[in-house]
């Protein structure tokens, strides 16, 4: 009696519009909060937020913070267990443990491109997994090239990676003026790019290799098999498995984010429901909440039809796919929470003008510069070119050469997964890693630049619509 005193009270200070209730303020609040939504939603926002994070980390290293800053980064945690313990640093549990979600959100998309997308078709796929192999072949060669022996060889896989959000932000900042198909050849160019990179740091960036452990992994990745052939839809049982994973592989040698990847290809694709099935019982659902209805008594008290709505959620829930559903909800948490915090971790370099000036000539820098912004020019449109010349593809609808040579350039940006790798690359010399991140932060500016401004004077006035589909960061 007492809620339906209440509802009758809001009743009273509202207005109705197309059938809906409106609340004192609700309109209000919505044009205030409507925009923010919109902002984060944005494929460009990843790209965005990577950057501030960068940059901020980039100033704190350079004031009188950075001190503080590199006593934070480096203090040890650990974690006890009935005298188990596991301990690293911060910089190291964002890197090993943090970043397992970047990687399980690009495992997903993998598979997503695999089966419905991009890579789904052969003839669609075959120019940009040709253009994304000549664009880590390229970078390495140059890379080897200035750094054949030594320490600093093992460097040769840093300047292979692309960094998907900056590209795609790139792309979408010029609008109409490049065509839709352009970025979805960018998109799958990208998801190549990315498993070649897995794959680089699970072959050569492995130090030592437990057996007994590394069979423990496959045990339980065999696990997660039978969880998706049994039809186990759920999240949990997922996470618990794939934790355990995580441990096995980081006592096997192997890196432990790769537990992302083979999470995400475990996951099921597929929706439990057929179209027909599905429209059947939400059908059922709504006569039943039809013929619940009572007049002047709120969906609230009314307990038939409450029930009849968490039925339809449940409904809906089941529909559609695990894989569709964790991305969905983990895109967002990753490319503004988890890549923004690695970048703050990571990307923090001490420049002295003397020194910085100086390592234009340090082997490993040159490496990493020339091999990004030259080695990916030459790689991506090179091998595109070569494979349209041969007949061996086509070219996508609306892009012309030029569109491509502009994504070359674009490719230089190898930020996010970069940094990763030459974290693994030079484990043992810190000067390395700064060298290695001077040359990919350079490289990233360099070729966004540049890049922008060629697709924007080379494509001529807006055409086409571009593509909103929403893409993660790595």
């Amino acid at each position: 009696m007492e809620l339906h005193e209440q509802e009758k009270s809001f009743r009273k200070k509202s207005w109705f519009l197309d059938g809906q209730i409106f609340y004192p303020w609700e309109r209000r609040f919505d044009r205030l909060i409507t925009p923010f939504e919109e902002f984060i939603h944005k494929q460009t926002t990843g790209g965005i937020i990577l950057m501030i994070g960068s940059l901020f980390a980039l100033l704190l290293a350079n004031s009188p913070l950075g001190k503080g800053y590199e006593h934070i980064i480096h203090t040890s945690i650990s974690f006890n267990v009935h005298g188990w313990s596991l301990e690293r640093s911060l910089v190291h549990w964002i890197n090993e443990g943090l970043m397992v979600f970047f990687f399980f959100v690009v495992g997903l998309e993998i598979k997503r491109e695999i089966r419905v997308g991009e890579l789904s078709a052969p003839r669609q796929a075959t120019l940009p997994i040709i253009a994304a192999v000549g664009g880590m072949v390229f970078p390495a060669l140059i890379y080897h090239m200035l750094n054949p022996s030594g320490e600093c060889a093992r460097g040769w896989g840093v300047p292979m990676a692309t960094d998907i959000a900056f590209c795609v932000g790139a792309l979408v900042l010029l609008g109409r003026r490049v065509p839709q198909q352009l970025i979805m050849f960018l998109v799958a160019l990208a998801i190549v790019d990315d498993l070649g990179a897995v794959l680089i740091i699970a072959v050569f960036y492995t130090k030592h290799i437990s057996f007994t452990a590394l069979a423990l992994s496959a045990a339980l990745l065999l696990v997660l098999a039978t969880f998706n052939l049994s039809g186990v839809r759920k999240g949990l049982p997922y996470m618990i498995a794939g934790i355990l994973l995580w441990l096995a592989l980081f006592y096997s040698g192997v890196h432990a984010t790769i537990a992302g990847i083979l999470v995400a290809l475990c996951v099921p694709a597929r929706a439990r429901y057929k179209q027909k099935l599905f429209v059947a019982r939400v059908q059922e659902i709504m006569d039943r909440f039809e013929a619940s209805h009572r007049p002047k008594e709120s969906i609230l008290s009314n307990i038939e039809q409450y029930s009849m709505l968490q039925a339809l959620d449940d409904e809906l829930h089941l529909t559609e796919a695990p894989l569709q559903r964790m991305e969905r909800l983990l895109h967002l948490p990753v490319a503004l929470l988890v890549i923004p915090i690695f970048a703050l971790a990571n990307a923090g370099i001490s420049i002295d003008l003397d020194s910085f000036i100086a390592s234009f000539s340090h082997p490993v820098t040159l490496g990493v510069l020339l091999g990004l912004m030259l080695g990916k020019f030459i790689g991506i449109t090179g091998a595109s070119w070569l494979a349209l010349r041969l007949g061996l593809v086509s070219m996508p609808t609306g892009v012309k050469m030029r569109h491509i040579a502009g994504v070359g350039i674009l490719g230089g940006i190898g930020f996010t997964m970069s940094i990763f790798i030459a974290e693994l690359s030079f484990t043992n010399c810190p000067e390395a890693i700064l060298m290695a991140k001077t040359g990919i932060i350079l490289s990233s500016v360099l070729s966004g630049t540049l890049g922008y401004l060629w697709l924007r004077f080379s494509s001529g006035k807006p055409g086409g619509q571009t593509s909103s589909r929403s893409i993660s960061t790595g």
